[in-house]
């Protein structure tokens, strides 16, 4: 069993920054891929950041350049600094972490941090 926990969300005025982290725990071998999605009211969800476990980092356009996402694997914890903040990145965003256990392959979620961003 893996459980990713999130925490850093909150409510920031348009321009402002927040941090997100996620932390994973449980019976990992390995952490491969993690990222960030989020997902907006009546919105699908959607990526906004991936990083690899050799540090590849992938971003969108429409937060490329003010989000940033890093890793501390010796932590299993993943980070997303969100810098320049719009209404619009107003969402629930979950962090997600490919995983290998003892149990196989695994693709686990975490339940979610809700970002406002409003005056």
């Amino acid at each position: 069993q893996v459980q990713l926990v999130e925490s850093g969300g909150g409510l920031v005025q348009p321009g402002g920054s927040l941090r997100l982290s996620c932390a994973a725990s449980g019976s990992i071998l390995a952490l491969h891929t993690m990222g960030w999605y989020r997902q907006a009211p009546g919105k699908e969800r959607e990526l906004v950041a991936a990083i690899t476990s050799g540090g590849r980092t992938n971003y969108p356009d429409s937060v490329k350049g003010r989000f940033t996402i890093s890793r501390d694997n010796a932590k299993n914890t993943v980070y997303l600094q969100m810098n320049s903040l719009k209404p619009e990145d107003t969402a629930v965003y979950y962090c997600n972490a490919h995983v290998s256990t003892l149990a196989g392959y695994l693709e686990v979620w975490g339940h979610g941090t809700l970002v406002t961003v409003s005056p």
